[in-house]
């Protein structure tokens, strides 16, 4: 018996199995692979996002969702002091995107030639407020109880946006007839040390390390909420922040760059800033 016919015939339908047929008779073009739904690993492309530290909670919950919908894209923070991030900048540090919590030190950037002034946009306010622990050991009832002797009080340091926020609500108080002669003054008097950003004055206040703090509304959100409790400072003191961001010119991801600071932008992360606190430039 000649085994020829049998092994054509079993060559012909391997062949037929290996060539899928379109509905037409043509052989069909592969289909791409779709992105993995495994752990997010090599080949993804790096966007460097330089954030001030009030953004720390709202960016990393931006990032997740941008990822989801930008799936070749793995975003990577440097969250600091606005000051510290713009003199990197300007000193040549790599990154893609910057996002301030003042128009000055994004201005640093623009003057430094990293960032075009046409490219700034504001994407997010905040206000100030006083926090106590929790137990509010001093017992602070009002906003001249700042300047009673003894009252041990942490603020952010001068260079940083809050520090200067915080200065510009005592120099408000200080010509408010509200408030006693020499407010400004005995207030500083009793500030015990000065931070490198709001969020380490709001783990020293909740650690009961000092009697108060002032930060940004933002910061009583989350967490750290439990464990603080907050004097509201009224409009006319208080000071709004304007949050800028923009794409750094020599950004290594041009086209994924300006796509995280229209997402920013956009409904989505406006909503997610507003959970955090933020005041959305979308928002009435």
């Amino acid at each position: 018996m000649n085994p020829l016919p049998k092994f054509r015939s079993l060559a012909l339908m391997l062949l037929l199995s290996a060539c899928s047929l379109s509905p037409n008779g043509t052989a069909a073009t592969p289909r791409p692979e779709p992105p993995s739904t495994g752990p997010r690993s090599a080949g993804l492309i790096p966007i460097t996002v330089m954030a001030a530290s009030s953004l720390t909670g709202p960016f990393t919950e931006i990032a997740k969702d941008f990822e989801s919908t930008h799936w070749n894209s793995k975003v990577l923070f440097d969250f600091a002091g606005s000051q510290q991030l713009a003199q990197q900048l300007a000193n040549g540090a790599p990154a893609d995107v910057f996002a301030s919590a003042s128009p000055q030190y994004m201005d640093t950037v623009v003057m430094s030639g990293r960032i075009q002034a046409g490219g700034v946009k504001t994407f997010a306010r905040n206000r100030l407020v006083v926090i106590t622990p929790a137990s509010n050991p001093a017992g602070l009832k009002n906003l001249t109880d700042l300047a009673r002797p003894g009252l041990k009080l942490i603020l952010a340091a001068q260079e940083v946006p809050v520090g200067q926020y915080s200065l510009t609500f005592l120099e408000k108080a200080a010509v408010d007839p509200a408030f006693p002669p020499g407010f400004k003054d005995r207030v500083l008097a009793n500030v015990v040390s000065y931070e490198p950003d709001d969020k380490t004055v709001v783990t020293k206040v909740a650690l009961g390390e000092a009697d108060a703090g002032i930060v940004y509304s933002s910061d009583v959100f989350g967490a750290s909420a439990a464990n603080l409790v907050s004097l509201a400072i009224p409009d006319a003191l208080n000071v709004i922040a304007n949050y800028p961001i923009a794409v750094v010119q020599d950004s290594q991801t041009p086209g994924l760059a300006p796509d995280f600071v229209g997402f920013v932008l956009g409904p989505q992360g406006q909503a997610i800033l507003g959970k955090y606190g933020f005041v959305p430039v979308t928002s009435p």
